[in-house]
């Protein structure tokens, strides 16, 4: 009888399953809502005003099974997610190659031990690291490389996933909310208005301060309910069995790192540091900031070692998910040296530790699928338009209200921050000076509701990615933070609508 019940229990799709029956959702909708296009600019910025209807094209069956494919190689009108898949795919490569090390289990048994009875500080310095990462570079993609490492800490010291996941997750996320210099948010949205993109820095860096507070005390009031009854988790069912597979222990242990292995954490840390070295647009935080840029073109010039390096070398502060992939690959290849590792060993890992990343780069290419959808059946700009129509001539309280509500919607179904701007910011940025908005307020609107959205929305790879890693199924993650998500959306609100009148 037992056993019956357990077969008639209903068990939560997979995040594919899930992401599958979205691009269908949409695929429907392109034969019920118009097809419609703007005109655009030579930098391909829609231009407001020339909306114009096309003839129906609506996606069926092919269109359908084709959208993950195209979702990772790109199309004409979507850039493929092939690049960012790469990347997590070397990613896992590389923790593969440093796990056969054991360096990271040792190090955390020590961490564990360091922190003990006072776990609750990693929660607050951790989150307000992602947060600045979110803020200034937009950090997404990148957090998917401090799951593995997060979820054994948090679970040694008595948390769970979810709270792992939180950390790096809403820390990034909010961060984005309020982002001050991210170049793929504030300076694209920024560039297509034509402003400066420190206007509005400030309020943003408010902003930033008060969301980060709010959902490091909404973090940490879950991780100590958590600790101090372990089945007040939302995935305590799986307890037993995460404990197991994150090789955690509840005895204490007793581990001395040894000369290598101290060596391949250092190296660990300083290829994360190198990377966020190498994403913050240091020249346009400040012009004058070029050393990384002068430092490059001067180890160009001396004689062999120019050529040795690469003339190709992109200095820091320009990189992307091209030079970051190549970065943890080097990295990858130093460890095995440091750490004499055979040769036969370190492939046998990296490839092992890509196979553990596959289906989190599968469900990234997946979920630009629902984006490849829309735009190949021309109804995106026709959702623009009714936005365009319904925005304009309000109060400057009632407008940023009204905007911020509708870049939530449009963030679930464009995903990609930049493209959102670039596809949106020419229209509600001259529909604000009908209500007397500033063009950076407008911009502040639309990071918020994006940072938001991309929280929780299943089209996300960054999201699902996260949750298939921590074996967190999205229903109990919106169970857990459904709260926050109303805080959040009050506060953001709250303060759009204030400095309206500042």
């Amino acid at each position: 009888m037992d056993t019956l019940k357990q077969r008639k229990k209903w068990s939560m799709p997979s995040a594919f399953t899930i992401l599958f029956f979205l691009i269908i959702f949409v695929a429907i909708l392109t034969w019920l809502i118009p097809s419609g296009q703007y005109n655009t600019d030579k930098a391909g910025n829609i231009i407001a005003g020339t909306y114009k209807s096309l003839p129906a094209h609506p996606q069926g069956l092919w269109d359908i099974f084709k959208a993950p494919i195209e979702g990772m190689v790109g199309t004409a009108t979507t850039e493929g997610s092939i690049s960012v898949s790469l990347f997590i795919l070397v990613i896992g490569g590389f923790l593969g190659v440093v796990n056969k090390t054991r360096a990271l289990d040792d190090g955390i048994s020590t961490t564990v031990k360091k922190f003990a009875g006072k776990e609750m500080i990693m929660i607050p310095v951790l989150m307000i690291l992602f947060a600045i990462g979110g803020s200034t570079y937009g950090m997404g993609e990148e957090t998917i490389a401090f799951y593995p490492i997060l979820i054994p800490v948090m679970i040694s010291v008595g948390f769970d996933s979810i709270t792992a996941i939180s950390i790096a997750l809403i820390g990034s996320q909010v961060g984005c909310l309020a982002s001050t210099v991210n170049p793929f948010a504030t300076g694209v949205a920024s560039q297509t208005l034509n402003i400066s993109p420190g206007d509005g820095l400030l309020s943003r860096v408010v902003l930033l301060v008060l969301v980060t507070a709010i959902s490091i005390g909404y973090v940490m009031y879950y991780a100590k309910k958590v600790k101090n009854d372990p089945k007040k988790s939302y995935v305590y069912d799986r307890r037993e069995q995460d404990m197991k597979e994150f090789s955690i222990s509840d005895s204490e242990i007793d581990v001395n790192l040894s000369k290598n292995q101290k060596w391949v954490l250092v190296l660990f840390l300083l290829s994360f540091v190198i990377m966020i070295a190498g994403l913050i647009p240091w020249t346009s935080l400040n012009p004058g900031w070029t050393v990384f840029e002068t430092m490059t073109k001067n180890i160009s010039k001396v004689p062999f070692l120019g050529n040795f390096i690469g003339h190709d070398f992109a200095p820091l502060g320009t990189w992307y998910f091209t030079e970051i992939t190549t970065l943890f690959l080097i990295m990858s290849v130093v460890i095995m040296f440091v750490y004499h590792m055979k040769e036969s060993t370190f492939i046998d890992a990296f490839i092992g530790g890509m196979n553990d990343f596959l289906s989190v780069a599968i469900i990234v290419a997946v979920a630009r699928g629902i984006q490849v959808v829309m735009n190949n059946g021309f109804i995106t700009a026709t959702v623009l338009h009714a936005g365009e129509q319904g925005l304009s001539h309000l109060s400057s309280g009632i407008f940023i209200t009204l905007t911020y509500i509708f870049y939530i919607p449009m963030s679930f179904l464009i995903p990609s921050t930049s493209g959102l701007a670039a596809a949106t910011m020419g229209i509600m940025g001259p529909l604000g000076k009908f209500s007397n908005v500033s063009p950076s307020l407008v911009v502040t609107a639309y990071q918020a509701a994006s940072g938001w959205v991309n929280v929780i929305t299943p089209t996300s790879g960054v999201v699902m990615g996260a949750l298939a890693i921590g074996h967190v199924d999205i229903v109990k993650w919106w169970k857990y933070i459904w709260k926050l998500m109303i805080i959040l959306f009050v506060v953001s609100i709250l303060f759009l609508v204030i400095c309206t009148y500042i």
